[in-house]
Order: structure tokens, then C-alpha cells, then sequence
């Protein structure tokens, strides 16, 4: 039998603290351009989370003795002077873990796609540490890109950050985009961070992968134009986060950051609302830092740590193909290469549209497949010499038959190099359209049919050279009977095209 009311009352009487209760809360003073003032918070700490009144979130970027200045991670519509803040005692943080796979967020977490929230038992800090050197590995295992121009000339490593920059609309994202595509194939896990971008071109990515590549490994983590400015700062930060969680669990992860100039700006429009001094282009003082700590979190770990890695591909506009401006320097002296797009070499319907001559990859030598090593080693030596050739012909007839012929197979390579978006080759198609190009078994065939040729070629090694291509698959190594075997598939194929 319960015991009587009034003992029941008397016991929850005695468990009640009535003692004073210290609650520390700040207002905001005013509200503008997604950065608030706020007084009245005095154990706040910098990159604090705090709360507005309505539920609003942002966090503390900067502190001032009698206020704290802080960053709006929701629409500032709806904080007006006069709110209450309160703190949270915590960073911002993200979701991180396989709930994400597949889905569209923001940096926060927060899903964008209409589908359920995100369920996660893991939320990580957006800002974390780069893995320190003696927990790294080298970077020797590829990430087949599918692209011909990359795996055959700039060969992209896991754990590798490799730079893609360029004018306005010269196939930059569509670049990235078909890299993202190829790993439909792999285990590779393929976040997208847009920052600050068109909420249409955020559609279109996310349609292309729908439609082409392996949408259940891929998270995309958007923060468009139309977006406070605070949360398309956090966007990289957020999207390095999931990633690192891959990484650390063992798995391999690719990040494509789009874009980085458009970060910066965002970087330098919060610094001249917070007073921050400026400094070159009025950026501040620490943009550099700000990216390098950024991709510095990309790595390969070794085996001890799990094994994992973490690829980059930072994106970055150029002005007029300036890459000596303040945010291009930057960047290229960050990463391990960058893949130059030309914005004449776009206009003439070469695409992808990278720039032979100053794009590198500053260990692709280490990372490239040994098939395609071995096919490959003179391509970028022969085209540089073609477009050398280009220039003098056009000047005046050239008389030497060599000269013709070496103008004629260069202008085959430059052919071989043009690929149509959407069309990730194998890892033996590259190999067997370098083994074309090598033994010169393409020399009698016009230009004009050089896309053809590339285009029947997988499905025809599927049914003539099935053995070989099988092995190159598995071993990634060119043996002389493999070979000798894609080089007769080959050698029947264009014979099969020159039939009537």
C-alpha cells in the first residue's frame, strides 16, 4: 500500500533544490548581414555554439571585452535586438556515419532532400586536427578517375589533395563530377561540399550522380548562395568531418569542395563585418591558415591507424587566368598538384579542358597503375612536342615527312583526350588506347573517327580480349602476353571500322 499524501508531498518537498539558480544568458544588441552583437555573455568562449531565443543557432567568432560578436547559422530574418542568447558549452558540430550516405544535408546535418531526419550516433566537431605525420602513409594507391588526360598524365593518389582551377565555366564541377561518377566502380565513398553555389548547379550534381554513378556512397552537403553566409563558412569544415569518420573507420573517402574562391570571399565578408584588418585583396590576415588546416586533414593513414585516406580535390576560379592572385597562390602552394582548365582550350571544344603544360600532380608518378605506367611514359613529352609542332606549322607548310607524321599522331592524342562527360573509362580501356596510340596502330586512321574508335572499344575487349582485360583488371600490370593479346583486339577492331 502507497503511503499517505501528505508523506508523498513531504518527500518531494525535501528532493527539491530551492536553492538559487544562476542562469548566465546574454540579448543581442544588433542584428545585421548574418553577424549579431551580443552582450551579456561573459563565460562565452570562441567557436562556441549559442542559441537565440527562437531556436536560432550560431556560434562566437569573435570576442570583445564588454561583447561577443557571433556568426548566424540560420536566416537572420528571424533574430531581432532584444533576444535572449544563451551558450551552449559546446563547438559546432556535424552527423556523421553511414545515415548519411545517400542523402542531401546542410553542414549541419539537417536534411535538404525531404527525406527522414538524419540518425546518427556520432556527431564530430567541424574543426579538427590533421593527422599528425608519424600516423600518415605514403601515397602510392590510385583513384582511377576514369578520365584518360588525369590517369594517363597526373595521376590522382589516395590521400592525395589535388587542386582543380580554372575560369568561370570551363568544365571545373563537370570535371569533378565525372571523378565522382568513376567511383561507381570502387569502394571509394564520394562527399560533395557546394559553397556558396547556385542552388541549380547543386541540382544538376546531384542529378548527374543519380543518373551515372552510385548515389548510396555519396553524401552531398550544400550550402548554396542563398544561404547565411556562417553556414556556407562551415560547409568544407563539415564535409572534411564525414569524411574523416570514413577515413578513420578504414575506408577511403573523396571530398570535392566547390569552390574555395567562393569560400574565401565568404571568409573575407565575415572578417570586414567583425572588424578584422584586411590585408591582400582585403582578405584578412589568416585566410591561408584557414585553408591550409583545411586540407591538411587529407591524408592516407598508415596501417597501424586502419589504413584509411582522404582524397581532396579543392576547387578553385581563376580570374582571366590569373593564377597569381592572392586565393590561386595560396592554394597550389597547399596542395600536391593542380589541374589547370583552359578557358581556349574549352572554347575549342576540348574537353575536359585541362592545360597540359602547367597542370601537375606532384606524386602521380607514385601513385599510377603500373599497366599504364608502362604505356604512358612518353604521352606528356610527345604532346608537348606536338603542340610545339602546332605552332611552327602554322606559320608555314611543313616539308619534312616526320614533322606531318608526328602533327598528324598528335593530333590524334589531342583526339584521344577529348572525352564526352558522363563516360568514365576502365582502367584496360586507358591502357589499350595507350597501347593504340604507342605502336602506332591509329596512324591510318582519320581523326575524325578517333572518338568512335574510343567510344566501341570497352565493349569489344569485353567480347575479343576478355582473358587479357580480366587480368589487367585484377592485377593492374601489363604482361607481354596481355599485351600482345590487346594489341591484336585492337588491330581487328580498326580493321572492323575500315570494312565496308
Amino acid at each position: 500500500m502507497p503511503p499517505p499524501w501528505p508523506e508523498r508531498a513531504s518527500a518531494i518537498v525535501a528532493a527539491t533544490n530551492l536553492a538559487p539558480a544562476v542562469e548566465i544568458f546574454g540579448r543581442v544588441e544588433h542584428v545585421a548581414d548574418g553577424i549579431a552583437l551580443v552582450s551579456g555573455l561573459a563565460d562565452a568562449r570562441l567557436d562556441e555554439v549559442v542559441r537565440f531565443g527562437r531556436g536560432e543557432l550560431g556560434f562566437v567568432r569573435s570576442l570583445e571585452p564588454d561583447r561577443v560578436i557571433c556568426v548566424l547559422l540560420d536566416p537572420g530574418e528571424r533574430v531581432t535586438a532584444g533576444d535572449i542568447v544563451r551558450g551552449t558549452g559546446d563547438v559546432v558540430r556535424t552527423p556523421v556515419g553511414p545515415g548519411l550516405l545517400g542523402r542531401v544535408v546542410d553542414p549541419l546535418g539537417r536534411p535538404l532532400d525531404d527525406g527522414p531526419p538524419i540518425v546518427a550516433a556520432t556527431r564530430l566537431p567541424i574543426d579538427r586536427p590533421a593527422p599528425p605525420i608519424i600516423a600518415r602513409d605514403l601515397v602510392n594507391e590510385p583513384v582511377q578517375t576514369g578520365i584518360l588526360t588525369v590517369d594517363a598524365l597526373f595521376a590522382l593518389g589516395r590521400g592525395q589533395r589535388e587542386l582543380i582551377i580554372g575560369d568561370r565555366a570551363t568544365g571545373k564541377t563537370a570535371l569533378a563530377t565525372d571523378i565522382m561518377i568513376a567511383q561507381k566502380s570502387s569502394d571509394v565513398v564520394c562527399i560533395y561540399a557546394a559553397v556558396g553555389t547556385k542552388t541549380a548547379g547543386v541540382a544538376q550534381v546531384l542529378a548527374a550522380v543519380r543518373a551515372h554513378g552510385a548515389p548510396e556512397r555519396c553524401i552531398l552537403v550544400a550550402a548554396p548562395a542563398a544561404s547565411p553566409p556562417g553556414l556556407q563558412w562551415i560547409a568544407p569544415f563539415a564535409a572534411m568531418s564525414m569524411a574523416e569518420d570514413i577515413r578513420d573507420g578504414g575506408g577511403s573517402a573523396l571530398v570535392v569542395i566547390d569552390d574555395l574562391t567562393r569560400h574565401a570571399a565568404t571568409h573575407r565578408e565575415l572578417a570586414l563585418l567583425t572588424r578584422e584588418p584586411p590585408g591582400r585583396e582585403a582578405y584578412p590576415g589568416d585566410v591561408f591558415h584557414l585553408h591550409a588546416r583545411l586540407l591538411e586533414r587529407a591524408a592516407r593513414l598508415s596501417a597501424a591507424e586502419g589504413g584509411g585516406s582522404l582524397t581532396a580535390l579543392p576547387i578553385a576560379e581563376t580570374d582571366a587566368g590569373n593564377l597569381s592572385a592572392n586565393i590561386p597562390t595560396n592554394l597550389i602552394s597547399i596542395t600536391d598538384g593542380q589541374l589547370v582548365l583552359s578557358a581556349r582550350l574549352f572554347e575549342e571544344g576540348q574537353k575536359p579542358a585541362i592545360d597540359i603544360g602547367t597542370s601537375v600532380s606532384r606524386v602521380g608518378g607514385k601513385t599510377q597503375a603500373p599497366a599504364l605506367h608502362d604505356t604512358t611514359g612518353t604521352m606528356r613529352l610527345d604532346y608537348a612536342q606536338f603542340l610545339e609542332l602546332e605552332i611552327f606549322a602554322r606559320f608555314g607548310g611543313l616539308q619534312d615527312p616526320r614533322a606531318r607524321e608526328q602533327l598528324a599522331r598528335g593530333q590524334r592524342l589531342r583526339a584521344l583526350l577529348s572525352q564526352p562527360q558522363f563516360t568514365p573509362l576502365r582502367l584496360v580501356d586507358e591502357v589499350a588506347l595507350a597501347i593504340a596510340l604507342a605502336d602506332g596502330l591509329l596512324d591510318p586512321l582519320p581523326t575524325g573517327l578517333v572518338a568512335r574508335f574510343r567510344a566501341e572499344l570497352p565493349s569489344w575487349l569485353d567480347r575479343e580480349a576478355a582473358a587479357a582485360a580480366g587480368s589487367v583488371a585484377r592485377s593492374r600490370r601489363l604482361g607481354a602476353p596481355d599485351r600482345a593479346a590487346l594489341h591484336d583486339a585492337i588491330g581487328r577492331l580498326l580493321a572492323h571500322m575500315a570494312a565496308p
